[in-house]
């Protein structure tokens, strides 16, 4: 079983200035959760139970989040308020969490290269937070488990994106191995519309075995002159050993105000509905 699971998450967030030049875009709430918070829930829910974060200036909010707070706690003890920690207690009880900081920005190759001091020598997830997946089911992260134990290799989840778009997305092709699943020949970052491989964009979340840390070390800067992960997966690619996966489940591009305010009507109708379950059963 893969343990851990790596969160990048010094980016500046500058599709949200100027909300992001005091709180970390991860920790943007949607209904009274915020952004993270929602990423570790599926990390757990898929038996990764060792958080790992990687920071940067102004990103202390994370920490203290997953903290215990003493104040507050005191606050809310023995009143009905205090049911509202109970999401929080169940994560903080059941998971480990460690910091360490990405000093320069670099792009997302170099933010998991920043993780190698905490992730070791082992395969890990990577979960980027401002991508919000959402299945009524088992969760995206678990779904790509199920795929890295049927062929022990690096995954990417994909989806299905308009043409027009795949700019905004590293994009694949590859040989169907089964089904929703890809043997990935090709994968390149934010190609040009009339130059990419296929509509299959790469979001947010990863399974990545531990060699790619000495991948990432001796690549070149590539697109926007940062180290991409794409270029590093490109050379697991030509190993014959990254898979695509095709995840069942709704996906929300948190990083964007249209992707943010979709996902916040999505969960405000769960819980409208989830109260009117409860109000109907007493």
């Amino acid at each position: 079983m893969i343990s851990k699971c790596l969160f990048p998450a010094a980016g500046y967030g500058t599709r949200f200035l100027p909300l992001t030049k005091s709180m970390p875009k991860e920790m943007i709430p949607i209904l009274n959760k915020p952004l993270i918070h929602y990423g570790v829930e599926e990390a757990l829910a898929a038996g990764a139970s060792e958080i790992a974060f990687v920071t940067g200036r102004g990103k202390r909010a994370i920490e203290d989040y997953f903290d215990y707070s003493y104040e507050i706690e005191k606050e809310v003890e023995g009143t009905q308020k205090a049911k509202l920690l109970d999401e929080i207690h169940y994560i903080t009880d059941r998971c480990t969490f460690s910091y360490t900081r990405q000093t320069q920005i670099r792009g997302l190759g170099h933010a998991i290269l920043s993780g190698e001091t905490l992730i070791g020598g082992q395969p890990f997830a990577v979960i980027l937070s401002d991508d919000l997946c959402e299945h009524q089911g088992k969760g995206v992260l678990a779904q790509m488990m199920d795929v890295y134990d049927r062929h022990r290799c690096c995954v990417v989840a994909i989806e299905s994106v308009p043409i027009e778009k795949i700019n905004m997305y590293g994009c694949v092709n590859g040989t169907k191995l089964e089904d929703r699943v890809l043997s990935v020949d090709t994968i390149i970052e934010k190609p040009k519309p009339d130059e990419a491989p296929s509509n299959l964009g790469v979001i947010g979340r990863y399974i990545l075995t531990p060699d790619i840390f000495e991948i990432l070390k001796n690549l070149e800067p590539g697109y926007g002159g940062e180290i991409q992960l794409t270029d590093a997966l490109m050379e697991k690619a030509s190993q014959g050993r990254l898979v695509a996966y095709q995840f069942r489940g709704t996906r929300f591009d948190c990083g964007s105000i249209e992707g943010f305010m979709s996902a916040t009507e999505f969960y405000y109708r769960m819980h409208i509905k989830m109260a009117n379950r409860l109000r109907a059963s007493v």
